[in-house]
């Protein structure tokens, strides 16, 4: 039993009626990509899951083809299109599979924060038990009513979990479950059939508070600001060598992060191509940036990546300060991404390569005494997630690095010396930054911390 398959099921066959927008919540963007995309990304990812079905509403089968096309996932060996309800989608999707016994995860596409140790988890359990679920403690307490709104009971919160997927099976054992409820219209999910007709015991995984399901508008908000609390692991596992040989461009890479950028990029053989105030390079200036990415062009051929790190961090009150001052701040801090960024985007297309902008952890809540620098630095973010879906058509990447409290030039001019050891070092930003290059991710706030 030890070697069977394990296959993961996605059903992405609802139409959305409760989520109510035009198309279903499958296909709906956050962070740069749809949902159905961050739902396949976990399963090819996980080493465990061996290959990929997924049920899909028939009407936007086109939509799906064209995401396949796209990401040209490995483990995704069938598109199957779903019933009208979920029961018969999940029917469907266990249907196909040849082997007489296998490993299956039901998945709702729904669920994008599905962690790859909930998946190794599941996985595990199956070889103790032939039906596994996953669920959560309830923190709220749960009442029973009565068809008048009355409570009639209060079960004990210690005993109730609030179920999540995927569910998971023998494929044999899913198979027979379906059979015996071909007429059974009281249907709430795969692990209930089991329940239902007392076929085998159900053991429960633990989920997680995260593995939240998207079914309502409100939900894309909580889901797109979870993505951003989460800011992409890291890509630790991105081997730097495979620097050699591209063309990078930083704007502001003659001190701070920019400069360290820079060094650790031609460390391993990239092609740095650096401009800033003191070169020449003013970011407010539109034509500045045309002109020096056409330079860097017409030496050689290409740019594979672009960075944005300059910036200024001066404090003061609003009411204090001059407007000059404060559209200064202004100008260099985000006009000037927006400036990079779309002086870039020929070159990125040409090449399918990525833009880097940078945030800081004030992003999040705005500071006092620092009103101009934290709602800029949230406007990178915001500009970053909306250029990921807009430019996702030309296989441009844009992610934006989120290092904390870091120990540059320009954070000594604003606080003076702090404690050893109370800041990150600017050279860990800069290696966050090339991995970043080197990944596929898109759309996303990549924080770096210190250790």
């Amino acid at each position: 039993m030890s070697d069977l398959k394990n296959y993961g099921i996605i059903l992405a066959s609802g139409t959305g009626s409760r989520y109510g927008a035009d198309v279903p919540k499958q296909f709906v963007k956050i962070a740069g990509k749809t949902i159905l995309e961050h739902t396949i990304d976990v399963f090819e990812k996980a080493e465990g899951i061996d290959d990929i079905i997924i049920v899909i509403t028939p009407e936007y089968r086109t939509m799906a083809e064209e995401i396949l096309l796209k990401n040209s996932y490995k483990k995704v060996s069938k598109l199957l299109n779903g019933g009208e309800i979920r029961k018969e989608s999940s029917y469907i999707g266990i249907s196909s599979i040849a082997e007489d016994e296998a490993n299956v995860l039901i998945h709702d596409c729904a669920r994008p924060f599905l962690t790859q140790k909930i998946i190794d988890n599941c996985i595990e359990a199956l070889k103790t038990y032939d039906a596994v679920d996953v669920a959560i403690p309830s923190t709220d307490t749960i009442v029973k009513v009565d068809e008048n709104n009355i409570i009639q009971s209060i079960p004990h919160r210690e005993k109730l979990r609030r179920g999540q997927t995927p569910q998971c099976f023998k494929l044999s054992l899913i198979k027979k479950a379906h059979e015996l409820s071909k007429n059974d219209k009281n249907f709430t999910d795969d692990c209930g059939l089991i329940v239902k007709y007392n076929l085998a015991d159900v053991f429960v995984v633990d989920g997680d508070v995260e593995n939240i399901k998207v079914t309502y508008p409100s939900d894309i908000f909580m889901a797109d600001r979870l993505f951003q609390i989460r800011s992409s692991i890291f890509p630790e596992e991105q081997n730097l060598e495979k620097m050699e040989d591209k063309v990078i461009v930083i704007f502001g890479g003659t001190s701070g992060i920019g400069e360290c950028t820079a060094i650790l990029a031609r460390e391993y053989g990239a092609k740095v191509f650096v401009a800033s105030n003191s070169t020449g390079c003013d970011i407010r200036d539109y034509s500045a940036i045309e002109n020096f990415l056409k330079e860097v062009y017409s030496k050689t051929k290409r740019i594979d990546y672009v960075v944005n790190s300059a910036g200024i961090l001066r404090m003061g009150k609003l009411a204090e300060r001059s407007i000059e001052e404060i559209q200064t701040d202004i100008d260099i801090n985000y006009t000037g991404s927006i400036n990079v960024a779309k002086a870039s985007i020929p070159y990125l297309k040409e090449s399918k390569g990525s833009l880097q902008l940078y945030a800081s952890s004030s992003y999040t809540r705005g500071r006092s005494l620092y009103s101009t620098y934290s709602s800029t630095k949230a406007g990178i973010v915001n500009l970053a997630q909306a250029l990921a879906e807009e430019l996702a058509c030309d296989d441009i990447r844009v992610n934006v690095i989120n290092p904390e409290r870091c120990a540059t030039p320009m954070r000594f001019k604003a606080f003076g010396k702090e404690p050893e050891g109370s800041l990150l070092q600017p050279e860990r930003v800069a290696e966050a930054s090339l991995k970043t290059f080197l990944s596929d991710l898109t759309g996303q706030v990549i924080d770096v911390k210190r250790g």
